[in-house]
């Protein structure tokens, strides 16, 4: 089973969002998963690869063309994939994924988690959709889902895309224990 784990770049974290990075990346490695990333050598990204790599885990990696040659890529992944562009980028890592990640991270982040629950939504992706709530980092995002099922942008059973951990055990029980959502999610995507 391949997991898309999506992640911050940032090198300037506080300290328990990389332990917890390196944690996930341990026991998904642990538990025979393969990982599919952004490709990003510092960070979030990075210490989630590092660590998996250490414990034995394949790695790949999926990164535009620009960032390779700015040098942000890892240099010692089992494989990378450049792609032309951001767009591609993501339309590989989705393609690869049985199962998306999300850990804190940036505007880039967030975009990729939020097309997640899109692409679930409208039933082109259906495996689960796990975000990993390190000290609380998505808190306020997971009020925002709130208020819009509370408001009818979202439907209640919408809320049953994504699931939500607070520690990387719980990532991989997440994983282990989907059961899928609903067998028409276009049925319900229209208000």
């Amino acid at each position: 089973m391949k997991i898309c784990v999506f992640a911050s770049s940032s090198s300037l974290l506080h300290g328990a969002y990389g332990e917890a990075a390196s944690e996930l990346g341990r026991i998904l490695a642990s538990e025979g998963f393969e990982i599919v990333f952004g490709g990003g050598g510092i960070g979030l990204m990075g210490r989630v690869a590092d660590a998996a790599m250490e414990s034995g885990g394949n790695v790949t990696g999926v990164i535009p063309g620009f960032m390779q040659e700015e040098g942000w890529g890892h240099n010692s992944v089992n494989e990378m994939i450049v792609t032309d562009d951001m767009h591609n980028r993501k339309k590989t890592m989705f393609g690869m994924a049985d199962a998306v990640v999300a850990l804190p991270g940036g505007i880039g982040t967030l975009e990729e988690l939020t097309e997640a629950i899109t692409l679930k939504q409208l039933g082109i992706f259906n495996g689960p959709v796990v975000i990993l709530n390190t000290l609380g980092f998505y808190d306020l995002f997971l009020s925002m889902l709130d208020k819009m099922i509370a408001e009818n942008f979202l439907r209640p059973q919408h809320r049953e895309i994504w699931t939500v951990a607070t520690t990387p055990h719980e990532v991989v029980s997440h994983i282990k224990n989907y059961g899928g959502w609903i067998s028409n999610p276009r049925g319900i995507a229209k208000i």
